[in-house]
């Protein structure tokens, strides 16, 4: 089994996912390659909350060029994750 922090990257802090957090809905960068149960193990096993639902989003890479070359940004998949009524909300900004 994989380790749960090598599944979730990082938080995404952008003005549309902090006005889902009064949802209980959170935004987090992972592994191309991890599908929904994984995460949802990992986010339950890192924060210690029930997870209701997770959706998944596939963000293709844009096209950039430098000079004369040309290519495109790596593609990444974003997860968003609907935490129970009765669970805590996660706190990003603390560093705990």
């Amino acid at each position: 089994m994989k380790d749960p922090r090598d599944i979730i990257k990082r938080p995404v802090m952008t003005e549309r996912t902090t006005d889902q957090m009064a949802d209980k809905k959170y935004t987090f960068d992972v592994e191309i390659h991890a599908n929904k149960s994984e995460i949802k193990r990992a986010v339950e096993a890192i924060f210690d909350v029930k997870v209701v639902k997770v959706n998944t989003i596939t963000v293709k890479g844009k096209p950039k060029r430098y000079g004369r070359y040309s290519g495109y940004t790596q593609k990444r998949k974003k997860a968003i994750v609907t935490l129970t009524p009765e669970s805590k909300e996660l706190d990003f900004l603390s560093g705990n």
